[in-house]
């Protein structure tokens, strides 16, 4: 590696720092209804890295209908899921809210 590439890649990777939006991955699964964001990654190739870890533990635990995205943004919040689908299953399971 030359001393010229390493002097570009701390260049961009200290903007890509600086910046609002970095590689995050997106996670939806079906059930629960739910979005979910991991990250933020500096590189691509970490997110694409990371995704299957990921998954393992969302497998694990019964979620379904796993769709994975690998994003360049900056999300707003880190978990999306549609709280009167959670709060009717609740009531369903007859479990206090």
């Amino acid at each position: 590696m030359t001393l010229i590439y390493k002097i570009k890649k701390e260049f961009l990777d200290f903007f890509l720092l600086k910046s609002d939006n970095h590689w995050w991955i997106e996670i939806s699964t079906a059930k629960p209804h739910c979005i979910y964001y991991f990250g933020p990654f500096q590189h691509l190739q970490e997110a694409k890295t990371a995704q299957y870890g990921y998954v393992e533990d969302l497998e694990s635990e019964a979620a379904e209908e796993i769709v994975v995205n690998i994003k360049y943004c900056n999300p707003d919040v880190l978990t999306v899921f549609n709280e009167e689908e959670q709060l009717n299953l609740l009531v369903t399971n007859n479990q206090k809210i």
